[in-house]
């Protein structure tokens, strides 16, 4: 392992790439901790129950704590959600449809209006946000700072357009700081941003499994780490992430083969490849999703609750209910999960696969998948095989989801601890790190050395 750090720190062009990217990440963290001026007390301290909840998942794929109010506060999620919002109108608006088909050029108009659209959503965003803490406290004081809140009519609406400003401009330039990975340094930098933020959370998280462990035998009592409690969690965690980098690396090929032609007297074609179709084709999309909208009723009606609690019981039954369905550790919760997971799974799958135009490019390429004719019957062959091999993605997914309810369940570690045994922060790491592998494994093999995975040793032999 060191020969081969060795070997990559020793070629000049990837040891730039790699000490450009680790100083970018060192900035984005810097102002990960860099608190708004007008703040007098972090989110994480005044919401309460479920608000606090949700800030902590939506935190996962922002690259961000929106729990603490900093410069950063939004992360990079106003980028992704227009990312995604232009993803799902790429297969029901034609004009973008069309774009999508343009090759480099229409990439480059795809990039340049999904940028237009997150500064668009960055101000709505921070607006809400700073409304947010702008509500009383869980000690009835207010998150902002007294001389703010107390400043004149112009100030006190000025220093909120400033923090708008601030947060968005903060998503900007983690929009830039990605991109500028992407170009100059190695790996996706969104990506990267992203788990560089999951990781960050995992020494505080071993520091209070360590505080609150006994050096002795406890019986596997709930609420004690003791020796047996930590060696079950190293055996878990050492089979979770097996299976989700099996999972994520699996893939159904189906067999296809190019047309013969003949010219002259030489024949070319006749030879027989591989489709490959990934089993987890939705990637962490659908517990996004899923997670999302179980939280979301619990907020709504906390909110409406605090709100409108004077006009009767109606919000606070309603506020009950939400909670009582948003109990993590509930079977019907853990159900209801697992349900919405499978749906996002077929939906997202159905919006990022097109069989169809599949079909129609093996078609065009001169290539068939054997006992199939081309056109209808192999569209609905690809789409028969995504069907099944979805329904394994999804049970897949499920599982991953609750398995950090199950450990908080039955071992009764804290909650920061089983959050790291599955979820959307597992996936995203692995799926991150295995990229930029295989990015490092480029440029190896580009100088004929073996990659980080093949194997011991370095040497100058050329890979077979």
């Amino acid at each position: 392992m060191f020969e081969k750090l060795r070997i990559i720190f020793s070629i000049p062009e990837l040891r730039k790439k790699i000490l450009l990217t680790i100083g970018l990440l060192a900035v984005y963290r810097i102002g990960f901790h860099i608190p708004l001026p007008m703040i007098a007390a972090n989110l994480e301290d005044a919401a309460g129950g479920g608000a606090s909840d949700f800030l902590q998942k939506v935190s996962v794929f922002a690259a961000s704590d929106l729990r603490q109010a900093t410069i950063f506060g939004l992360g990079i999620m106003p980028y992704i959600s227009a990312s995604i919002i232009f993803q799902l109108l790429g297969s029901v608006y034609k004009p973008l449809e069309q774009l999508k088909k343009e090759g480099e050029a229409g990439r480059k108009k795809l990039n340049e209006y999904t940028r237009y659209l997150t500064v668009l959503i960055c101000l709505v965003q921070s607006y809400m946000y700073l409304k947010f803490m702008l509500m009383a406290g869980a000690d009835g004081q207010s998150n902002i700072n007294p001389s703010f809140m107390n400043a004149d009519q112009e100030l006190y609406f000025g220093w909120q357009i400033v923090a708008v400003l601030t947060m968005t401009t903060g998503t900007v330039f983690l929009m830039w700081l990605g991109e500028q990975i992407d170009e100059y340094g190695i790996g996706n930098g969104i990506s990267l941003l992203i788990m560089a933020g999951i990781l960050a959370q995992m020494p505080k998280a071993l520091y209070e499994l360590v505080l609150g462990m006994k050096p002795e035998l406890t019986g596997l009592a709930k609420g004690q780490v003791g020796i047996e409690t930590l060696i079950i969690l190293v055996v878990l965690f050492v089979v979770v992430v097996f299976g989700v980098v099996f999972i994520t690396l699996g893939q159904r090929k189906i067999p296809t083969q190019s047309a013969k032609f003949t010219r002259g007297r030489r024949v070319y074609g006749g030879t027989r490849q591989f489709l490959p179709l990934r089993i987890n084709q939705a990637g962490v999309m659908p517990i996004i999703f899923a997670s999302s909208l179980l939280m979301i009723p619990g907020v709504f009606f906390s909110f409406l609750a605090g709100r409108f609690d004077s006009s009767g019981t109606l919000f606070r039954a309603l506020n009950t209910m939400s909670l009582t369905l948003s109990d993590q550790t509930s079977y019907f919760f853990n159900l209801l999960y697992v349900a919405l997971i499978f749906f996002f799974c077929y939906f997202w799958t159905a919006i990022t696969f097109n069989p169809k135009e599949m079909s129609d490019n093996l078609k065009e390429s001169g290539t068939f998948i054997p006992g199939y004719r081309p056109g209808r019957r192999t569209t609905d062959y690809l789409e028969k095989v995504m069907v099944r091999i979805t329904y394994v993605g999804a049970a897949f997914l499920g599982l991953i989801a609750i398995v950090p309810t199950i450990v908080y369940g039955s071992l009764g570690v804290p909650y920061s601890i089983a959050g790291f045994y599955g979820g959307t922060g597992l996936l995203i790491a692995v799926s991150v790190a295995f990229d930029l592998v295989q990015k490092i494994d480029s440029h190896l093999v580009m100088r004929n050395y073996r990659g980080l995975l093949e194997g011991a040793g370095g040497g100058t032999s050329p890979v077979v």
